[in-house]
């Protein structure tokens, strides 16, 4: 072997990702032996091994992680000579790849493909939905083009750009459609169901009740909005969802949809994009065409 691959910096990079030869195959779609040999012709090549193998996982060694960190930083400048490329010659739309939090993604995407077809037909769009830490990681690694988050991400290399500032609304069974609005006070003492760990949503949820879930048994976690909906159903709590949720998420529920007095709890929905990507321009450009279809929906939630 003479040199280093582009593909198999991909391949490296994919193991440091999963950590398991098996998934990192998958992901880079070569069997399993086929990967397992293009990471030996490269620790071959280097005279350094790049991870450490046991019976059930797959480590970095100190120079594996350093190596892993410096392919990143080639395929990510592939990345944007390929985005420049793109733009030079006018085709940012042709391909798109988009992430989306899974909070606003059942809710938003439908429209937002149908508007962006009709507007440009040859479009290829790819949707990587997931929760926002995956996001900034595949936006920084160059696997995706751009996100629509919530705000702020507060990370110095990206661009974000505001779309709709989105209220939360209180899902409390039907039989209790009489109560009052509850104060911050009287959520603390309700069990609150809440997302998982690891989706904004649920943090900004916690933020508002001003709860630490110092309580565990008061409160029980669901995998989506819909869920929880379902949840409040069959009356294990009451919970908050964004507003944008509410037209799909409640038709096959019995429950009660309120909003709360002032002040509100908020969020604000945006799209993030590294400033240093070429397309940087045309993302500017698709931000205001989201910012369209996303006040069109808030409008009729």
């Amino acid at each position: 072997m003479n040199n280093l691959t582009l593909k198999q910096l991909r391949y490296v990079q994919a193991l440091a990702q999963t950590g398991h030869f098996g998934r990192a195959a998958d992901l880079c779609a070569i069997s399993q032996p086929a990967l397992s040999l293009q990471i030996k012709e490269v620790e071959d090549h280097l005279g350094v091994a790049l991870f450490e193998r046991d019976t059930r996982q797959v480590r970095l060694t100190s120079f594996g992680e350093t190596f892993v960190d410096r392919a990143r930083d080639i395929l990510r400048s592939v990345q944007d000579l390929e985005d420049f490329a793109r733009n030079e010659k006018g085709t940012f739309l042709s391909r798109l790849r988009m992430g989306i939090i899974p909070t606003i993604a059942p809710y938003l995407l439908p429209a937002l493909v149908s508007d962006l077809k009709r507007d440009t037909p040859e479009i290829d769009i790819h949707i990587r939905e997931t929760v926002t830490p995956r996001l900034i990681e595949d936006l920084t690694q160059g696997r995706i083009d751009t996100a629509i988050v919530a705000l702020p991400v507060s990370e110095p290399s990206f661009e974000e750009v505001p779309l709709i500032t989105e209220h939360f609304v209180f899902v409390r069974p039907k039989s209790d459609d009489r109560k009052p609005v509850p104060s911050v006070e009287m959520l603390q003492e309700m069990r609150l169901l809440l997302l998982e760990e690891g989706h904004c949503f649920r943090d900004q949820a916690l933020e508002f009740c001003n709860l630490s879930l110092k309580r565990p048994r008061e409160t029980l976690d669901g995998s989506s909005l819909a869920t929880l909906v379902q949840m409040v159903d069959a009356g294990l709590g009451v919970t908050l969802i964004p507003e944008m949720a509410v037209p799909i998420e409640t038709r096959s529920a019995s429950v009660s949809v309120i909003r709360f007095g002032k002040p509100e709890p908020t969020r604000t929905i945006g799209m993030i994009w590294r400033k240093s990507n070429p397309l940087a321009p045309a993302f500017k450009t698709l931000s205001d065409m989201v910012k369209m279809t996303a006040r069109r929906l808030n409008a009729t939630a």
